[in-house]
């Protein structure tokens, strides 16, 4: 009475696989779950609700303060460092990357910024502009 593999019949006392999920999922682990789920959630809620309006744009050259700029004037700022060249232009509050002289123009295309952490980076030029609020000197926050 040697059956081949083939042809046995399936036992019925083995586990589906439904079955096998059932019994290795324990009560801790779907509360671990609901644990990182929620804090998944109310960190993204938390990063969301925590941007604000900017009131000024810091510009860094190679690490540097080149310069901060309120958002409220407008203006076109032309940054200019051996061959680099970017011109970076505020206007009705939000600044954007408005020419470089990189070959990628990543940051030409980055869409204009206006709230607090945001920034644009031009790495091959090694430019980049932050939205700060307003007095923050260098200070770090949560979200940094």
């Amino acid at each position: 009475m040697n059956q081949r593999p083939e042809n046995r019949k399936p036992n019925i006392s083995e586990p589906t696989t439904w079955q096998f999920l059932r019994r290795s999922i324990r009560k801790a682990d779907i509360v671990l779950f609901l644990v990182l789920l929620l804090l998944g959630i109310a960190l993204a809620a938390a990063s969301l609700l925590g941007r604000s309006r900017g009131a000024e744009a810091v510009i860094r050259v190679n690490g540097e303060i080149y310069g901060s700029y309120p958002l409220s004037v407008s203006r076109t700022i032309t940054i200019r460092r051996g061959r680099h060249r970017n011109v970076v232009r505020i206007r009705n509050g939000k600044v954007f990357m408005a020419s470089a002289s990189c070959h990628n123009q990543i940051c030409v295309h980055h869409k204009p910024i206006s709230e607090t952490n945001q920034s644009i980076v031009c790495l091959p030029n090694r430019v980049s502009v932050e939205i700060r609020a307003a007095g923050k000197e260098g200070k770090i926050d949560v979200y940094s």
